[in-house]
Parts: C-alpha cells; sequence; structure tokens
C-alpha cells in the first residue's frame, strides 16, 4: 500500500471515530525573536494552533511555522504529528486548529474529489484555493515545493543510460527493452496515475516481468544499488541526495503537482490576517532542494524535526533566538 494512500485511509478511520477531536497539544516554547519576518510583532495576542500530518516533512513544515507564528508574537500549540491526511485537514477545516502546510494534489483529489489533476502548478493552486472557499479554509501562496511522484536512477545507472526525462526512459525502453526494469509501490504499479497512466502518457509498454513491487524504503535501497534502473521516489525525500539518485524530469506534467502552501482557517484568517504576510517569505524560500536538505538531516542523520526547522529558520534570518 503506498505512503499516500496509507495516509488517507488512516486519517478516514481518525476522522471517523466517535468524539475523535485534536485532545492533546504542547505549548510551542521557542526562545525566538522577529528576524526579517514578525517585525512589529503583528500576531502580538493571537493565540495559534498548528496542525501538520505525521510524516518527517510535514512535521518540519508545522514546526517552521510555529516558529514563524511565535517570532510574530503568537502564543503557539503545537498539534503537529496527526495521523492521516484527514485528520490535520479537518482540524483546520472545523476550527480545532488554525493552520498547516497542505499539498494542492492532495487536497485537489482527496479532499476535492476530483479525478484528473491540474498540469500548471499555479493553476492547480487556484482551483484549489476556489474550490475551498465553502469549506472555510483559505489557501495562502504556494510554495515550489513539489512532494510528487517521480522515476529516479543510480548513479551509475545514470552514467550508463543518461536519461533526464521520462520521454528519454520511454524512447531506451523502446531502443533497448530489457534496460528499463522498475522497482515500485503495488498502488504505483496498478493506479491510473501510477505506472499504468504514466505508461500511457509516454507511450512506454514496460513487460510485467520488469516491474517489482516493494516497501517504499527499499524501493530507495534497490535503487541506490542498481537492482532496478528505475525505483519509484517522492521528489522531496531526503534520501535522494544521501544516496545521490538521479531524478527524471516529468517533461509531459503527467503526475498531480504536490505543492506544499499554508491553509488556514478562514475565520482565525478574518481575525489574524498578518499570518499572510509573516508566512509568504518562508513559504516562497521552500523547494525541493530545501526539503530534501531538512528531511535528510531527520531521516538520514537522525535529528530531531522541530530542531531542523528552528535551526532553517535560524540560518536563514527568518527569526532570531532570544
Amino acid at each position: 500500500m503506498s505512503r499516500r494512500l496509507r495516509l488517507f485511509l488512516a486519517g478516514a478511520l481518525l476522522a471517523a471515530a466517535p468524539g475523535c477531536g485534536l485532545t492533546s497539544g504542547s505549548p510551542m516554547v521557542d526562545d525566538v525573536e522577529p528576524g526579517s519576518i514578525g517585525k512589529g510583532r503583528p500576531l502580538e495576542g493571537a493565540e495559534l494552533t498548528v496542525t501538520s500530518k505525521e510524516f518527517t516533512e510535514q512535521l518540519i513544515l508545522g514546526a517552521i511555522m510555529g516558529i514563524a507564528f511565535q517570532a510574530a508574537g503568537a502564543e503557539v500549540v503545537d498539534r503537529t504529528g496527526i495521523q492521516g491526511s484527514v485528520g490535520s485537514r479537518e482540524a483546520v477545516v472545523n476550527g480545532e486548529a488554525d493552520a498547516g502546510f497542505e499539498y494542492t494534489g492532495t487536497a485537489w483529489i482527496t479532499y476535492q474529489g476530483n479525478s484528473r489533476p491540474v498540469p500548471d502548478p499555479r493553476k492547480q493552486w487556484e482551483v484549489v484555493r476556489d474550490a475551498d472557499v465553502r469549506n472555510g479554509v483559505t489557501w495562502l501562496a504556494p510554495s515550489r515545493l513539489n512532494n510528487t511522484y517521480a522515476l529516479a536512477m543510480s548513479q551509475a545507472n545514470y552514467e550508463k543510460y543518461r536519461t533526464r526525462t521520462l520521454s528519454e526512459v520511454a524512447e531506451l525502453s523502446k531502443s533497448d527493452p530489457g534496460a528499463v526494469t522498475l522497482c515500485v509501490e503495488g498502488e504505483f504499479a496498478n493506479r491510473a496515475d501510477g505506472l499504468p497512466g504514466m505508461e500511457k502518457a509516454y507511450g512506454m509498454d514496460i513487460p510485467a516481468r520488469d516491474v517489482t513491487q516493494m516497501d517504499t524504503g527499499i524501493i530507495y535501497t534497490q535503487t541506490a544499488k542498481g537492482a532496478c534502473t528505475y525505483g519509484e521516489v517522492f521528489t522531496t525525500d531526503g534520501r535522494i541526495k544521501s544516496m545521490n539518485l538521479v531524478v527524471m524530469e516529468d517533461d509531459r506534467k503527467f503526475f498531480p503537482n504536490y505543492n506544499a502552501a499554508p491553509t488556514v482557517n478562514t475565520e482565525t484568517f478574518e481575525k489574524w490576517p498578518a499570518i499572510a504576510e509573516v508566512l509568504a517569505p518562508v513559504t516562497a524560500k521552500l523547494d525541493n532542494t530545501v526539503a530534501q536538505d531538512l528531511n535528510a538531516r531527520v531521516d538520514v542523520d537522525g535529528e530531531d524535526p522541530h530542531q531542523v526547522a528552528l535551526d532553517w529558520m535560524v540560518e536563514e534570518g527568518f527569526v532570531k533566538e532570544g
């Protein structure tokens, strides 16, 4: 089962549980002051609850948001690490939490029930933003961080085959069929927006014998070892950099855009509109390279997600330690 499906199902079960809600949380107590953000402390007097999903990147993004709010003068409750997508999403919708980073593709497909992604990332954000008005959720400007699907290969295989785009992978599958072997999750292997759709979009026809299904973590190690020529990866995963994998460009824009953007409960935003100006410079700095570096510090080096977020905020000059 894929990571995205596991998160959705876990969240759905959580949301369906009787009396379910965010019943725990602790204050964020980082000793931070305004740097390039939060000057004049425009959120002084605000009491804001920040939420996130439970995987590494979300924990880091939730901490980044909370630290930004603290520097701007707010008292912040940390309710990051909610199991599944639906749990953290519903917390923002119903006001149990005030804000959290969400992904445009997740909202468009999982929450808003659409089957076909919007190829242009800005337009994808716009349609999600507009559709969520009725749900009481305000979407702020998106980042370039796009945590979507991709194929990647080891450095050794890259030196051998020199493909950089999925179109070139398709060409290789025709000129040298045995060269293209895949390591993928079972979900990706069977979904229309996974391998079957990718093959159709790029004109590939990869024999079943050349596709091996395995768990996510194993895919990265097997791809790095060269056991398969290409492995299914998530584009912001820290293991891409640590294992020196080469990611193929989705040059026909088949895979959905999963750009991270701040989502805010609309009532909260109407009361504290300065949230937008506080978060905008931080969001603008987030891209796949930044995400890979920060995620690797947790998943590869074993550091604490909150400390990683704080270090980055200080290094970038967004906040100062008190």
